[in-house]
């Protein structure tokens, strides 16, 4: 005992100061894909070795439309690999979090020149939604209550729909002493019946569809889901097939989407807080 005790002194604390303060990154870190949308003379190169479609196109005559979806995005870089203009970059960045879905979504509108590359950028749709106007999904009384009730704590119910368990991987991780999410006051239960949050990874296979949905209404409400990584966001790598329905908004409402494949222990962090209105949604931009 003593000797653990002296351990735990000398090694000091260890927890990461995030979301305080910004988080240290390995220079190896993979994390969001950025686009020179000017710059970018050809869409076709990175279309082509997307293992997961998360750049997509559609020419119509002399005009292409260009869709980047972060939620299908597995952050693998085999897009800046193949763009020789060097208009796709790997960036550290991986506070992708949201909760509206459209907000993954670029598209870009090109003229193109006879050989198919871009001539001029024509247009640049970045439909982010308003998270404090859109009452479409959840009333603001609703999302009121919910912070009300569970912004100083949470238990939270981790499902795997299907998942390669990479997601799970970094979950685990959030309660080791370096990212200690209970700190937050936010802790993992064993029972639905016990949770404020369903947190989900993988595609919603159809073995375990009816086993989500029973989870899902074992819990109290106010009640939240989250899908987790590319897979719970799309259906990912996997897709929707004979065995996979894919994403998980086709089976439960979704209140927060945190993409990345896997996405590190702090963009999951920052998911959970947002879903309980602890931490505001990160707007990236688009730079050349």
């Amino acid at each position: 005992m003593f000797k653990i005790l002296q351990k735990a002194i000398s090694t000091g604390i260890v927890t990461t100061a995030y979301p305080s303060k910004p988080v240290k990154i390995s220079e190896h870190f993979r994390g969001r894909p950025s686009f020179d949308f000017e710059k970018w003379q050809d869409a076709r190169p990175a279309e082509d070795v997307c293992p997961t479609g998360a750049i997509s196109f559609c020419d119509d005559g002399d005009s292409r439309k260009v869709t980047v979806d972060y939620g299908l995005c597995v952050f693998c870089g085999l897009c800046a690999e193949a763009s020789a203009d060097q208009a796709v970059r790997i960036t550290q960045e991986f506070e992708l979090a949201t909760a509206d879905r459209r907000n993954l979504v670029l598209t870009a509108e090109y003229t193109l020149n006879a050989d198919g590359t871009h001539r001029r950028l024509r247009a640049l749709h970045r439909d982010f939604s308003n998270p404090a106007a859109d009452v479409e999904r959840v009333g603001q009384t609703a999302r009121e209550k919910i912070q009300k009730l569970l912004g100083r704590s949470l238990a939270i119910r981790e499902v795997d729909a299907g998942s390669c368990n990479g997601c799970e991987l970094e979950i685990i991780a959030l309660n080791n002493p370096i990212y200690d999410i209970e700190r937050f006051g936010i802790h993992f239960v064993a029972s639905p019946r016990h949770a404020d949050m369903l947190l989900v990874t993988g595609p919603v296979t159809r073995n375990m569809e009816f086993a989500l949905l029973k989870t899902y209404r074992a819990m109290p409400e106010p009640r939240l889901v989250v899908a987790v990584g590319a897979c719970g966001i799309s259906g990912g790598i996997f897709g929707a097939n004979y065995a996979s329905l894919g994403a998980v908004d086709k089976v439960l409402p979704v209140d927060v989407y945190i993409p990345g494949c896997p996405p590190r222990p702090q963009a999951l962090l920052q998911g959970i807080l947002l879903a309980v209105g602890r931490l505001r949604e990160t707007r990236y931009d688009e730079r050349p």
